[in-house]
């Protein structure tokens, strides 16, 4: 990992707050971005699974969209502080949520383009290539960190 700058980590909170100041609807384009780009994710949401469209106001939708950020906000402090993303006790619990859903390396990438589309219609003007840059850093590591733990979850066979 090449060294997180303090101008990336400052991106990264400024438009974090922004985020902030309208999430629900933003959380609400997040999952309608990543149903857009693969429609067959939908199953892996029990949130989403038995709706035919995706619920407004549902607090649950709007709790891990929230997460998923804030853990790549996390992240952009920690590669600043730290130069890695520590696997916690966090990291390591998705991780094992992630192998009892099935998640896959394209399921990252489907997560990191509606992130990065989600943050751009967020910050209307205010997006740049300096901005999608940070962000993608910040959410490629957490991701790397999330795959690891993914790895060390012992096998049930």
């Amino acid at each position: 990992m090449s060294t997180f700058t303090e101008r990336q980590q400052a991106l990264v909170t400024s438009s974090w707050e922004e985020l902030n100041l309208n999430f629900a609807h933003h959380s609400l384009r997040f999952f309608t971005l990543i149903l857009e780009i693969a429609p067959a994710t939908k199953n892996m949401f029990s949130f989403l699974r038995d709706h035919d469209e995706i619920p407004n106001n549902n607090t649950m939708l709007q709790y891990h969209a929230y997460r998923v950020f804030q853990l790549t906000y996390e992240s952009a402090i920690q590669l600043r502080e730290k130069r890695k993303v520590i696997t916690d006790g966090t990291l390591k619990y998705l991780g094992s949520i992630h192998v009892r859903k099935g998640v896959t390396d394209l399921h990252f990438e489907v997560v990191k383009e509606a992130l990065l589309k989600t943050m751009k219609e967020a910050m209307g003007d205010k997006w740049s290539e300096e901005l999608s840059n940070a962000w993608e850093v910040a959410y490629g590591e957490l991701a790397i960190a999330i795959k690891k733990a993914m790895k060390d979850i012992p096998s049930s066979t």
